[in-house]
């Protein structure tokens, strides 16, 4: 019988509400947009408006939320992310717990909100259902005892796929700065493995030419192919690199 095709979905990673990025991504092809709303420059204002804006260019939105706490992640779903995205997860146990948020009972406990994504109208048991069907918890995989319980994580019936945090795991495992090393890649490799083998997704920060090469090899559900600074400097450096080869 022959392999189900392969169909990972492209991600653009953004620090800020930047909306050109957003429509020139959109324009070029991708599918998906991650919102690195721990480590970057968003309110909640930003996120309500934000977040149905990207939607209407067609994009799937993953929320990488504030910390694995209920407030944030029920935030961003209730803004209608439609995936959260859970940093510093320790263990299966901090999974379970954690993760739950982003389910309504009895399969987790999110919180209901009417509102944008109830279309300002009451819920229904069928309603409930669909939410639970169609949004994702992807908690990650970026601390060492996290990649220890890799396997049970993803055997919990609140966890849709995991997200991969590269430079925190390498830093957590003893080998300093993310280097894309034989010993990084294994690690890499144990996950994209476990979750293949679960059925789920997962989602890798992919800079490089080695990282996409090796997502789409092991089948990665996304790729983030660049970061909003990382392609702003490379933009700004080539045209400095072209200018200044040209007066030399």
């Amino acid at each position: 019988m022959s392999q189900p095709e392969h169909n990972p979905r492209y991600a653009l990673w953004l620090s800020s509400p930047n909306v050109a990025a957003a429509e020139i991504a959109a324009g070029i092809g991708y599918q998906s947009i991650v919102l690195d709303i721990e480590h970057g420059a968003f309110d909640l204002a930003d996120l309500e408006r934000f977040i149905p804006l990207l939607k209407r260019l067609g994009f799937q939105v993953l929320a990488k939320v504030l910390a694995p706490e209920r407030s944030p992640i029920q935030q961003a779903l209730d803004f209608g992310a439609n995936a959260v995205v859970i940093p510093h997860i320790e263990s299966v146990e901090h999974a379970r717990r954690v993760c739950a948020h982003a389910k309504f009972p009895p399969l987790g406990n999110r919180s209901f909100a009417g509102g944008r994504t109830v279309s300002y109208q009451a819920p229904t048991d069928e309603w409930v259902a669909q939410q639970d069907r169609i949004t994702r918890c992807y908690p990650m995989i970026e601390d060492h005892t996290a990649l220890d319980d890799v396997e049970a994580i993803l055997a919990l019936d609140c966890v849709d796929g995991v997200f991969i945090g590269p430079t925190d795991l390498s830093l957590l495992r003893g080998r300093g700065a993310y280097k894309r090393t034989p010993e990084d890649f294994a690690d890499l490799l144990r996950i994209a493995q476990a979750a293949n083998a679960a059925g789920k997704d997962w989602v890798l920060p992919a800079w490089s030419e080695s990282e996409k090469r090796f997502a789409l090899e092991h089948k990665a559900s996304t790729l983030a192919l660049t970061m909003e600074h990382g392609a702003l400097a490379a933009g700004i450096r080539a045209a400095w690199d072209q200018t200044r080869a040209l007066s030399d």
